[in-house]
């Protein structure tokens, strides 16, 4: 079982703004990508004929050499650099099929080996001969698919579409998307379109290429050798005739400009909406945030999430692993895209205000990753349509895109997040923690999932999870000492204990040791 850690801060930011150009703006930016597009395309095409090699071999100054003569030398730079980048990103996706190939063929394999409706040495085999002959057809499918994987592997070669395979695919089904030729052609070519400028510190405004202003937000754009005819400013440049404001970490992005660090623009465009924008990138220094060891130390609380279809359900933990408070529900929508977004987003600022609210130090959440249950879904959670009930529920949590928003958003509001092994999580917080949930909790009905909440804090803070029997109860007279057995012991040094009582010792509360009996004399 993994120890919990620290989920490190954003390596950057990146904020987006919405340009309005005129039609001569629109003209103009369209020539421009367009020639970009096609250039980084075939740059893209030579990156790959090169194949798997070290960095000093692949050959980049000759290609920002030819690249700068139909350019410049910062849009030959950026091309180059968005090239690399993306094989990078293609072979590190192709080695991950592999494995993922590689999983589901020998689960496959495993349980083809075994007599239909027997199980051996723990291992079940099929329950049917009509789904053993599904899967020997679905393991020669999978096993084809690995054999391209390793050849590609082998060769260097990772499949890459500019412009994304599944709007590629959408060509030949266009009644299915809802699309025209024309509205296919228009995102298309969109996709293909490239207006990305890296940064340059010491630059004015932190980028020459496209440069911001950050007193009226006006936009320039430095066009490339060919295209200097559309220059509307000096020194091969084009002015749009709109502005832009960055109102989302204004202030940070000022900072940077003003000061001339570096900070990358890209023009993107949505026609689907009829619309353009800009974004601004930049790195961010790497932060120390405290380990869980060092929050337990400084006996800070923590709010434990876990993650469910529809809600998130959240306990607050202190530093003795022992809940605090109700467990809460806080529902997420994420039904479509911008619901999707939002819905986190909404969720999140939830989270952030609960743990401000009960002075938490930071958020517990589990390493959540379904790349083995994805590749081997089939043959371990469950047949029919229950079980493809449940695989559509589990493939539905947005675990990555949760835990990515959920650093960022913690980060800048000063909350840490602390990721622990989901191992379990859920059995034994149901099985020790649902009950003195409920207990507590008198007036909330608790769940399973608000069990593993409190069960994760625990486990964030360097507890384990499993309650021992006779540990108190919350609401009784000696709340305020520590519940024995739910953490480590604490014993006292030798030498210090107290005095024995005597009668008339005045205690806690104002009443003498031993009143009740002279009382009852």
């Amino acid at each position: 079982m993994a120890d919990p850690f620290t989920v490190p801060a954003p390596a950057g930011a990146r904020i987006r703004d919405r340009l309005r150009p005129s039609a001569r703006d629109v003209e103009v930016l369209l020539a421009v990508g367009d020639h970009l597009g096609r250039y980084a395309r075939a740059d893209l095409a030579h990156r790959l004929r090169i194949g798997s090699v070290s960095g000093k071999d692949t050959r980049r100054t000759e290609s920002k050499r030819a690249l700068t003569r139909v350019s410049s030398s910062r849009w030959a730079g950026s091309i180059t650099r968005v090239s690399e980048d993306q094989y990078r990103l293609s072979s590190r996706r192709l080695a991950d099929e592999r494995s993922a190939l590689l999983r589901a063929v020998a689960k496959i394999r495993s349980r083809l080996a075994v007599p239909c409706g027997r199980k051996v040495d723990g291992v079940r085999g099929y329950p049917s001969q009509a789904e053993r002959a599904q899967k020997q057809r679905r393991l020669q499918v999978l096993t084809s698919r690995l054999a391209e994987a390793e050849r590609r592997i082998g060769a260097g070669r990772p499949a890459i579409v500019v412009g994304g395979r599944r709007l590629a695919k959408a060509r030949h089904g266009l009644v299915d998307e809802g699309l025209t030729e024309n509205e296919w052609r228009e995102r298309w070519t969109a996709r293909r379109m490239f207006l990305t400028a890296d940064g340059e510190s010491g630059k004015p405004h932190g980028n020459y290429t496209i440069s911001v202003d950050p007193a009226g937000g006006a936009v320039a754009v430095v066009l490339p050798e060919p295209r200097r005819h559309l220059a509307n400013a000096p020194r091969g440049r084009y002015r749009l005739a709109c502005t832009v404001r960055f109102s989302h970490r204004r202030d940070e992005w000022l900072d940077r400009v003003t000061a001339d660090r570096a900070v990358r623009y890209d023009i993107v465009r949505d026609p689907g909406r009829g619309r353009w924008y800009l974004d601004a990138s930049w790195s961010a220094p790497k932060a120390a945030l405290p380990t869980p060891v060092e929050l337990a130390a400084r006996s800070a609380r923590l709010l434990a999430v876990d993650l469910n279809a529809g809600h998130l359900a959240v306990c607050v933990v202190d530093v003795h692993g022992n809940p605090v408070g109700t467990p809460v529900s806080v529902p997420t929508d994420l039904t479509g895209p911008a619901s999707r977004r939002d819905g986190l987003r909404s969720a999140i600022s939830t989270l952030i205000g609960l743990a401000r609210d009960h002075g938490c130090a930071g958020l517990a959440i589990e390493n959540l990753g379904f790349g083995a249950t994805w590749a081997t879904g089939r043959e371990t959670m469950g047949r029919g349509k229950r079980g493809k009930a449940f695989r559509r529920t589990v493939a539905g949590l947005p675990t990555a895109r949760f835990r990515e928003r959920l650093r960022g958003m913690a980060h800048h509001a000063g909350l840490v997040v602390v990721a622990v092994d989901p191992a379990y999580t859920s059995r034994w917080g149901g099985q020790y923690w649902k009950a003195p949930l409920q207990q507590q909790s008198k007036t909330t009905v608790v769940t399973g999932h608000h069990a593993a909440a409190a069960a994760i804090g625990r486990r964030a803070l360097g507890h384990g999870i499993r309650r021992r029997q006779g540990v108190t109860a919350h609401d009784r007279r000696i709340v305020r000492r520590r519940a024995t057995g739910q953490t480590a012991s604490w014993p006292r040094v030798r030498g210090t204990a107290g005095p024995p009582r005597t009668t008339g010792m005045p205690v806690e509360g104002g009443r003498p040791a031993g009143a009740g009996a002279i009382a009852r004399c």
